[in-house]
């Protein structure tokens, strides 16, 4: 009954609503259009990790810290020992010492020829550097030494490599990428739109509902940006599920609309009960997709956070502009939102022959359920079994395309250097008196003979395979406290930091006896700590998600074995999409064809973002089927008939709905950047398997087998979701209630009775309705 007051205010309050929605608007847009200066780039650290502390110490305490900007010298000919070579290699390592911002500058002819900073062919040299300031700093400070230093020099070239160039550039391809993706999908998605809602008034009411929630969001984040991290990241996310779940619940609505007033009903009465039903599916579909986004809050990286500050308002932008500024808005256009049809078979099909191919496979399935369950299960489990061997990793240079300059340096690096400077282990013992130096050179040889370690550093000197070979470490000085007592080593590994290896290396280092407290940091122990705090908060996040989502659908449909089953069913479908991108991504299949680099895992963050955004994209066609099949049982009392004719109705809007949103999603998977291309992709796949698969086959399949079981619940729980007031009984009970005070249905005329209110003149009466089908 709810609902249906809600709908009855928003038809007396019509243009109320509008004016207000629309200041609204414009106040959040003025005041949001600069967020994206107020976002960061960065992110993606767990503020509580042995890593991020041990880096924050060897900043904060000694100034000090591994090289983050590498310039790759190459000569022309020659080896970089050549006299003008190593003049040009020294002028650019004065330059780059010259640079704001930057710090511990050193390079392989500033070190007299030390062998680790030139190629194994002497071919190249290397000249290090550390950029300082937050991580915004660093990115504009390197943007400005990429454009400076990315030069020939007649006897060499140099090129800008390193993680801060490799962080920016792949941030700058990601924004163009991005741009360039929404500047294809939205033309698209306009035209999709026409087509599907049969008109362009229609199909421009999503765009309506998607402008509220992204605009909206846009101010949101703003405020939270000046509370906390919150990344650029989430600026794209708001843009793409804003206009996919807008484009969703618009669609719902809209067509139930239309079906309301081709059974016969007046505008306001066909808005009311518009409200009361699909308002309804609306509303709890919401709080599925928010909860499921909520659950990224758990987890200690502020870039995934960070989806979950956008995620939750956009989710709740989109309800309420579907709930409330939507039905509005229909309430004022009568039968106008149907001007601008498309001609002939390409418009309103007639009620009879909506559905027809939805029903035919409903009632199909239903007739052999056992075997429709054995071989889509079976399908899916196919699918799903690469997911057994996922691996996971942190995105390095190689997420970029080849062509990348720092992608080069990289490459290079790998193929021709024996260690990885850019790499080192950060080993900080903040305890150390100045005077332990036998207990430093005896733990610094231990770790020099760690298996994987090229080389360790220390201001007692220079260690090698567990022998000091040389007395003072190059900087010597950046080892020092300048009085505030510790110290700190760095440990240059001779493996991929970001790989198996880099991590075994980091399990080895923490685990070699210390004589003294020590933390360790550097790129190989950010990857174990990012990965612990991900696996720590995956259950309680998983526990969120199950448990919020079952007492949701619970109160939706009075029902413990839906909830149960659609539980296991997105589970189903998530981990056959999962199963997908383990064999095209980490395993490199179908690379060459995709245009990335394998490297044999995934970005860690990426699986858990995705599987809480397609979860509770999932849900929502889930609802949207379940509420049309439970009020279909409740007017005719059938099963069977009650699930082919819900299917038949939400068929058609589900898979739109499916189609449209995917098309956002696939805009991304035209980036050029892997895991950008992978989180496009694999949406895309959630969503159309999800459903067309799963609600097509298996819904109706399962329900079949369980028959009436369908929608058991002990007797406590029953009498707890009668009491809520939210049951499709309540729901009944108010449509039969505006039933009685429609003029349409009680020949008195007019389009609005007097419990509604006066009618607009702008909405045409009941005579004027055109028979249209959803």
């Amino acid at each position: 009954m709810r609902f249906a007051k809600l709908g009855e205010a928003l038809v007396r309050r019509r243009r109320i609503v509008g004016i207000v929605a629309l200041l609204l608007v414009l106040v959040a847009g003025g005041l949001g259009a600069d967020v994206a200066s107020k976002l960061s780039s960065g992110g993606y650290e767990d503020a509580s990790a042995d890593s991020t502390k041990a880096k924050a110490l060897v900043e904060e305490r000694f100034g000090s810290g591994d090289p983050n900007v590498v310039l790759l010298v190459t000569a022309a000919e020659g080896t970089v020992d050549d006299p003008a070579v190593a003049a040009a290699g020294a002028e650019v390592t004065a330059e780059l010492a010259a640079t704001p911002g930057m710090a511990d500058v050193t390079s392989y002819w500033a070190l007299d020829g030390a062998a680790p900073l030139r190629a194994d062919d002497a071919s190249s040299a290397l000249v290090l550097g550390r950029l300082t300031g937050t991580e915004d700093e660093r990115s504009e400070a390197v943007a400005d030494i990429s454009e400076s230093f990315n030069r020939d020099v007649g006897v060499a070239t140099v090129s800008v490599g390193g993680l801060e160039e490799v962080y920016r550039q792949m941030g700058a391809t990601i924004e163009e990428d991005l741009a360039l993706a929404e500047a294809i999908a939205l033309p698209v998605t306009l035209l999709l739109l026409v087509i599907v809602f049969r008109s362009v008034v229609s199909a421009l009411l999503p765009l309506m509902v998607g402008v509220i929630a992204v605009i909206g969001t846009f101010f949101v984040l703003e405020v939270l940006a000046g509370f906390t991290l919150v990344s650029i990241f989430a600026l794209n996310l708001t843009t793409a599920l804003g206009l996919g779940l807008a484009i969703d619940y618009s669609l719902l609505v809209v067509s139930r609309y239309r079906e309301e007033r081709a059974a016969g009903h007046a505008t306001a009465s066909a808005v009311t009960r518009t409200v009361a039903t699909a308002g309804r599916s609306v509303v709890f579909s919401g709080l599925t997709v928010a909860v499921s986004l909520g659950a990224l809050l758990v987890f200690p990286l502020p870039f995934l956070r960070s989806f979950a500050y956008a995620g939750i308002p956009v989710v709740a932008l989109a309800v309420l502009g579907s709930v409330i500024v939507l039905p509005a808005v229909l309430a004022m256009l009568g039968d106008r939102v149907d001007r601008l049809a498309l001609p002939g078979r390409w418009g309103h099909p007639p009620v009879e022959r909506q559905g027809r191919f939805w029903r035919r496979t409903a009632l199909a399935v239903m007739r052999r359920p056992v075997p429709v369950i054995v071989v889509v299960v079976g399908f899916l489990l196919v699918l799903g079994a690469p997911f057994r061997h996922i691996a996971f990793g942190l995105s390095d240079d190689r997420v970029l395309p080849v062509e990348a300059s720092s992608r080069q340096v990289s490459d290079h690096l790998r193929d021709h250097y024996g260690s990885n400077e850019a790499g080192a282990i950060s080993v900080a013992a903040p305890e150390v008196a100045p005077t332990s130096v036998g207990a430093v050179d005896v733990y610094a040889a231990r770790l020099s003979a760690v298996e994987g370690v090229a080389r360790v550093d220390a201001f007692t000197g220079v260690y090698v395979a567990g022998t000091k070979v040389a007395p003072e470490p190059p900087l010597a000085d950046r080892f020092a406290s300048g009085g505030q007592g510790g110290t700190w080593l760095s440990v240059v590994p001779s493996v991929e930091p970001l790989s198996p290896e880099g991590e075994a290396l980091v399990a080895d280092v923490r685990s070699t006896p210390a004589p003294f407290d020590v933390v360790v940091g550097g790129p190989s122990a950010q990857l174990v700590d990012v990965k612990g705090g991900i696996a720590d908060g995956l259950p309680l996040a998983i526990a969120i998600v199950v448990l919020a989502t079952f007492v949701l659908l619970f109160f939706s449909f009075g029902s413990v074995l839906v909830p149960v089953k659609a539980l296991l069913l997105n589970t189903l479908s998530l981990t056959a999409t999962f199963g997908a991108m383990v064999w095209v991504f980490q395993d490199g299949n179908l690379a060459d064809q995709l245009g990335f680099t394998a490297t044999g895992a995934l970005d860690v963050a990426l699986p858990v973002l995705m599987f809480c955004i397609a979860f509770g994209l999932s849900m929502d066609y889930e609802v949207f089927l379940l509420s049309r099949i439970v009020e279909e049982r409740h007017r005719t009392g059938d099963d069977r008939q009650a699930v082919a004719e819900g299917l038949a109705r939400t068929g058609r809007i589900i898979t739109a709905a499916a189609v449209l949103i995917s098309v956002v999603f696939l805009a991304f998977a035209t980036s050029s950047v892997s895991f950008i291309k992978l989180f496009g992709l694999g949406l895309t796949l959630a969503v159309i398997m999800d459903a067309t698969v799963v609600r097509a086959l298996l819904v109706p399949a399962f329900m079949a087998v369980a028959g009436k079981a369908n929608w058991w619940a002990p007797a406590p729980l029953r009498r707890l979701y009668e009491r809520a007031g939210l049951s499709e009984a309540a729901a009944e009970a108010a449509l039969a209630d505006i039933d009685l005070r429609d003029p349409a249905t009680t020949g008195s005329g007019g389009s609005g009775g007097a419990t509604v209110g006066p009618e607009d003149p702008s909405v045409p009466a009941a005579d004027e309705r055109q028979p249209v089908g959803p």
